[in-house]
């Protein structure tokens, strides 16, 4: 059974545990019970401590759990698995699972998502891409039963995410059952709504933005129970104010936004979004102009106060409990590289007394050094921390080192990647107008001046140097193609040409390859925006943003494929093409219709339009003409998709957005003021490294605490 005394005491950093059940032996159990992938570590076995401290420190450094088995054969399957080879395949496997949704019935392989000109689109006969998911979910299948194995029974289920993925598996199976059985007859395929769990369930990042985001919805809710109490109370108050009268010139309002209740909730929450601004105010305003007080005051107690007000709650709530997410992986991290250590502290007793005697003497604890070299040796890492991990373990002077070194050698994980140093070079360019002789010659001197520049940098840092940011490869391919072109022009036409500006026959006119030696001149010029201070920050904001919120966006994709789905089975060909596609058909419809404006494009009849038409929405732009069309031709209960999924992404979505762009943001601004004038240091950050400066330590006591419960292996004092 699992040791319940405290793993380690004061002494914890200036010693090792012991492993094994029993004095005098050293015995690492595969489970929590007694025999379970149990073993004897003897002779060549001796390695599987390297084995083990491997795969800690690579759990470590990508903020995985340790709690998996640790046997000689489960760390190779375990490595194999996080490969990048497999991993990678299981992202095309998602990928490719995802878009067969363009593919099915109905099929998006159209030219045109309009249906006045929309010819039919290509299908594929029944069973191809059931055959095709069938192939994949039996690969979802065989990875969840990886997983399941190397965590051990027990870990399974307690993890909530593999016990759902077996069930989604297993619900697609019966469902494409059932498809394969109606010979693709079905129109509604519930499966379709299981596939981005797929993805959510991929990545680590994104499970910790789910479980915030549901911890964050009790206080968004709260908030937009205020915002429905604000609209309702406004409601009211406009279906009084502007009721019928005896006068029917001093209807308009009435008979356009408030004719009755659902009119008037639906009229006065576009105009939350703005979107019908100042259409619904108009006809009021024309007769007294003191009715634009109602409206300008719910706009601004609405749209500018409340509004905000819900940015700045997702902001601060989301934030706080996103923090904690991250706490747990900075607990994961330290863990792992705590287990690596005790792993290694007890390899390094037995080689220096004996395996009988390993891990009995509280004075021989630490790991040799040159032990650490040979498990960084196999670790797999990017190479700029190995190499930098290496260089630290390469400056001790100590034979041996304790848990606090060790774990200090691994502090450069939590540090910003230094991606480039540049110096700020500050020039001043005078602009006159000269003939086209001397522009010609301001073009060579501007090869010049690169290729002279390029072949400086190289000089001064060597090849390799020069070859190690990336500015300078796209500048060099720059300067190289500059240099080509202008030797070109050189050859075929001399100094000298005259009507050089003119258009010429042929593909290579000078006329052309003029422009194009413009273009990649002004192109390079983009290199003065990591020279200006504000600039440099915000596009590497940007930069960062499509790397580290990958996370957010594939939560964002999950739900605009789930509304989608949904879409298609609620309004699939609800709004029909008239039969004339003259340039007359419209001047029948009604101004600022769905038919009037030709917005037929937009439409939920395939899987690629839904999208297009969800982001219209979601740009809420008039968001409220697809609310009238698909109300008028279908139900009233259709606004009730279009407003929560107004809600889903236009309310929260890009508020939460808003919120880590902020974050994001002041995290490059604060170390930008770091750096010297002189030069701009340009970091790779990450979600984590975004919060680390808020977040705390794990105590001795917790990660003995976690080092105890591990299931598959033993530790004892």
């Amino acid at each position: 059974m699992m040791e319940k005394e405290p793993l380690l005491t004061e002494s914890i950093n200036q010693r090792a545990a012991s492993y094994g059940s029993a004095p005098g032996a050293v015995t690492l159990s595969g489970s929590s019970k007694p025999g379970e992938d149990s073993y004897q570590v003897e002779g060549d076995e001796d390695d599987i401590y390297i084995r083990r401290a491997v795969v800690f420190i690579e759990d470590a450094i990508h903020y995985r759990s340790i709690n998996h088995r640790v046997d000689s054969k489960s760390l190779r399957v375990y490595r194999w698995y996080y490969s990048w080879i497999w991993q990678w395949g299981m992202i095309l496997a998602i990928a490719v699972i995802l878009g067969l949704a363009f593919v099915e019935r109905p099929s998006s392989l159209s030219l045109s998502s309009d249906p006045r000109y929309r010819q039919a689109a290509w299908e594929p006969p029944c069973g191809l891409t059931e055959g095709i998911e069938t192939a994949f979910l039996i690969i979802f299948a065989f990875d969840v039963t990886v997983k399941s194995y190397l965590i051990g029974w027990t870990e399974f289920k307690k993890n909530k995410w593999l016990i759902s993925y077996t069930v989604v598996i297993a619900g697609s199976l019966m469902d494409l059952i059932v498809s394969l059985s109606m010979v693709c007859g079905e129109n509604i395929r519930v499966r379709r709504l299981f596939r981005p769990f797929f993805l959510l369930q991929n990545s680590s990042l994104m499970k910790k933005t789910l479980k915030s985001l549901k911890k964050t919805l009790p206080e968004i809710a709260s908030v937009v129970l205020l915002l429905a109490l604000h609209l309702c109370l406004f409601t009211m108050f406009g279906m009084l104010l502007f009721a019928k009268r005896e006068k029917s010139e001093e209807n308009a309002e009435w008979e356009t936004y408030f004719r009755n209740l659902p009119l008037s909730l639906s009229s006065l929450l576009v105009l939350l979004t703005t979107a019908n601004n100042p259409d619904v105010m108009t006809p009021a305003y024309s007769l007294n102009r003191l009715y634009a007080i109602f409206f300008i005051a719910f706009s601004v107690i609405g749209t500018y106060l409340i509004m905000n007000l819900l940015t700045a709650i997702i902001y601060n709530q989301f934030r706080g409990y996103l923090l904690v997410s991250m706490q747990e992986s900075v607990l994961r991290r330290r863990l792992g590289i705590r287990a690596a250590f005790e792993v290694l502290c007890c390899r390094g007793q037995a080689e220096d007394q004996g395996l009988e005697k390993a891990c009995e003497n509280e004075q021989a604890g630490g790991v040799q050094v040159k032990t650490i070299e040979q498990v960084l040796q196999q670790v797999q890492a990017e190479s700029y921390y190995k190499h930098a991990i290496m260089t630290e373990v390469q400056q001790l002077t100590e034979r041996r080192i304790q848990s606090q070194t060790f774990q200090n050698l691994f502090d450069v994980l939590e540090r910003d990647r230094i991606k480039e140093t540049v110096l700020v070079v500050d020039s001043e360019k005078s602009i006159s107008d000269w003939s086209e002789y001397y522009l010609e010659v301001i073009n060579l001197s501007f090869v010049i001046f690169y290729l002279l520049e390029m072949v400086l940098k190289i000089v001064a840092f060597g090849l390799r140097g020069y070859l190690f940011y990336r500015s300078n490869i796209l500048d060099g391919l720059l300067t190289l193609s500059l240099v080509a072109l202008q030797m070109f022009i050189l050859v075929k036409y001399g100094f000298s040409c005259p009507k050089w500006d003119l258009p010429q026959p042929g593909l290579a006119s000078l006329w052309e390859i003029v422009r194009m030696v413009n273009m990649l001149i002004v192109f390079r010029c983009l290199r003065i925006i990591p020279k200006i201070k504000v600039m440099a920050v915000v596009a590497s904001t940007l930069v960062d943003l499509v790397r580290n919120l990958r996370a957010f966006a594939g939560i964002l994709l999950a739900v605009y494929y789930v509304y989608a789905v949904l879409g298609i089975w609620l309004f699939h060909e609800a709004i029909t093409a008239p039969a004339n596609v003259s340039s007359s058909s419209n001047s029948s419809a009604e101004c600022g219709s769905y038919e009037q404006l030709g917005y037929w494009p937009n439409n939920f009849d395939d899987f690629a339009s839904a999208l297009v038409l969800l982001y219209n929405v979601m740009v809420v732009n008039n968001w409220h003409v697809f609310l009238e069309a698909y109300t008028k031709h279908t139900t009233e209960w259709s606004k009730v998709y279009f407003i929560a999924w107004w809600l889903t992404s236009s309310v929260m979505w890009v508020n939460l957005f808003v919120a880590l762009i902020l974050e994001n943001f002041t995290y490059k601004w604060d170390r930008s003021q770091d750096c010297l004038d002189v030069e701009r240091i340009k970091y790779e950050s990450s979600v984590q490294l975004m919060f680390r400066r808020d977040l705390q330590e794990p105590t001795e006591e917790e990660l003995a605490a976690r080092l105890l419960q591990h299931p598959h292996l033993h530790l004892i004092q």
